[in-house]
């Protein structure tokens, strides 16, 4: 039996035949981005353009932190514009300091639909806790949504965008979502742009799945066309879009100039050339300015770690 045993276990000197000629090797396609991002056009922000975008930050600062009336919810479309549109990080702070008063003013009753739902998605975005009873009141004697509000797409829109902050057994979302989808799908025709452009990408996506880039940028064309738009914050959401983008760019035009320096293309050309794809990855999570170092860091580990994996695949033995 020990024989046999033996005759089985190979030695750890005993190399296991592996015929390397006859593996597949996964046929990646090219890099689809060729040299486009290896030159970053040299632009700077004149002195006026600075000077703009300081005081416009200024000035969206002022509104948010500018006394409430008599109601703290005053201040919520401002918020969700501001996170919106980008610009969130500027302002931190003052957006934390009055959701908290927003949270202690317990005056939600005479709330419509649309208040409601844009409070209690922002707080829950925010960590705050919040029941989802506040939407009892718009449930008739039978338990089912008022035909009423079916009326106010504005209300629904936003409803429909709250019920995706629902954590599990929260019954009252979940009819939310199926409610708001019906009718938000029906009204749909009927609507004006920019609403109707509103409700149809909501439908397809919900603020709560998108990536903050690339909703800011959509969210610019569709916040200009609202006219109750804030000119200010608008002017500075635009400002800040595109020096952040020019950052972007500077980063990306250095780590194509690294990975072209490696000349992993020709050298390992079983590998994929994904080095700018790892970069949209990075950026759609860490886009603020202060995490540059971050960005560029992560994207070359993704790189090499990506190196790597493929050679295993291709050329480990198993």
């Amino acid at each position: 039996m020990a024989s046999q045993v033996s005759q089985i276990l190979a030695s750890p000197h005993t190399s296991i035949p592996c015929n390397m000629e006859n593996r597949p090797k996964a046929d990646f396609h090219p890099g689809i981005w060729g040299d486009i991002f290896l030159n970053c056009p040299n632009e700077d922000i004149d002195t006026a353009t600075q000077l703009r975008y300081e005081e416009l930050k200024e000035e969206v600062r002022r509104m948010l932190v500018a006394p409430m009336g008599d109601s703290s919810n005053q201040k919520l479309p401002l918020i969700d514009a501001v996170q919106r549109l980008g610009v969130y990080y500027h302002f931190e702070e003052e957006i934390e300091d009055a959701l908290e008063a927003t949270y202690h003013d317990n005056n939600d009753v005479d709330n419509d639909l649309y208040t409601t739902s844009l409070r209690f998605r922002l707080l829950r975005e925010h960590g705050f806790t919040v029941s989802c009873e506040v939407f009892d009141k718009f449930k008739d004697e039978e338990g089912n949504f008022m035909s009423s509000i079916t009326t106010d797409v504005k209300g629904l829109l936003e409803l429909y965008e709250a019920s995706y902050m629902r954590v599990h057994g929260e019954d009252i979302l979940d009819e939310a979502i199926s409610f708001t989808t019906t009718h938000l799908t029906l009204a749909a025709p009927t609507l004006e742009y920019p609403l109707s452009e509103q409700v149809a990408h909501a439908l397809k996506q919900s603020i709560r799945r998108g990536l903050p880039r690339v909703e800011a940028r959509r969210y610019i064309s569709i916040y200009q066309d609202i006219e109750s738009h804030n000119k200010a914050l608008l002017e500075f959401a635009k400002i800040d879009f595109n020096l952040l983008q020019l950052l972007h760019r500077k980063e990306l035009s250095e780590i194509c100039r690294w990975w072209k320096d490696l000349d992993f293309t020709k050298k390992l050309p079983f590998a994929r050339d994904r080095v700018v794809e790892g970069y949209f990855w990075i950026m759609g999570v860490y886009f603020e300015p202060q995490y540059s170092l971050g960005r560029k860091m992560m994207t070359k580990v993704i790189a090499m770690a990506s190196i790597v994996d493929d050679t295993y695949d291709s050329y480990a033995t198993y």
